[in-house]
């Protein structure tokens, strides 16, 4: 086993996921880069370090049953890898227990603007599959595996719609994020009342300027740059907060909306999302 340590990013090719793993980089960790544009995670490993040359997964796992560099792993790992296909997931955790695996982001997702009614079924099930079943796997599988070391970190790129009781024109991704948050806070309190040392919290940050808006077919939102969001989710992931959202505005928005009448929330919410559509 490796001494260095390692921090896994799925959805790594852009926006949060690309800044989380400059900062770890940063930090001194070793990088296993997931995303499907494998070519944006060479332009990204590159940009990490001009000098330390990426590894693909294949080239790396292959060279371990080779034994020729098993004692000194490469700090870049990329896999080209589309976490909605179970074999994709299964390269991903064994390349994980290739190394010292210490922390685990779950970051690759993404939405769909419209109303339910008009919205593809397969677009859905894609969604449901990345995620909901996605994260959940890789919960779960990353959870035993830290479990049995009692030390690691799993954050999972949740969203501020997970914390609000609908989302009208977004139906769909705010109940996949709904369920990331429910997951992740159920899991975190479980390890919480059995002392374990492992960390497990969600990220549920409001607007982002990322492609999100571009990829959920909505008009773009102004919010935080990606680099703030991912400096918070880091910092938040450090000091072992369960919920993490970056913005004063985002976190009073949240609080009040505790307090106001569900129907009041979903009205404001419903008009809010109908201007963004395209």
């Amino acid at each position: 086993m490796s001494e260095k340590r390692y921090a896994s990013i799925t959805g790594a090719s852009s926006g949060i996921g690309r800044e989380m793993a400059k900062i770890l980089y940063k930090k001194g960790y070793g990088l296993i880069l997931a995303a499907r544009r494998e070519e944006r995670l060479i332009e990204l490993s590159k940009c990490l370090d001009k000098k330390e040359e990426a590894i693909t997964s294949d080239e790396f796992l292959n060279s371990l049953s080779e034994k020729s560099t098993a004692k000194n792993p490469p700090r870049i790992i990329i896999l080209k890898c589309d976490v909605s296909k179970k074999s994709d997931i299964k390269n991903l955790l064994k390349t994980v227990d290739s190394v010292d695996t210490e922390i685990f982001i779950n970051n690759a997702g993404f939405g769909h603007i419209g109303s339910f009614f008009d919205t593809d079924t397969k677009l859905d099930e894609n969604m449901i599959d990345v995620n909901v079943r996605a994260v959940h796997i890789l919960t779960k599988e990353m959870i035993k595996r830290f479990r049995k070391k009692d030390k690691g970190y799993l954050l999972n790129v949740a969203s501020s719609a997970g914390l609000m009781p609908a989302g009208p024109y977004m139906s769909e991704y705010y109940a996949t994020k709904a369920y990331v948050a429910s997951l992740t806070r159920g899991v975190a309190a479980e390890l919480k009342s059995e002392k374990s040392h492992v960390y497990a919290g969600i990220l549920a940050p409001g607007p982002v300027e990322t492609e999100f808006s571009k990829v959920a077919g909505a008009e773009h939102s102004k919010g935080i740059t990606a680099h703030e969001c991912a400096e918070c989710a880091i910092d938040g992931m450090i000091k072992r907060k369960t919920v993490i959202i970056p913005a004063l505005y985002m976190k009073a928005g949240i609080f009040f909306s505790r307090f106001a009448p569900s129907g009041v929330v979903l009205k404001f919410l419903a008009e809010h999302q109908r201007k963004k559509l395209i």
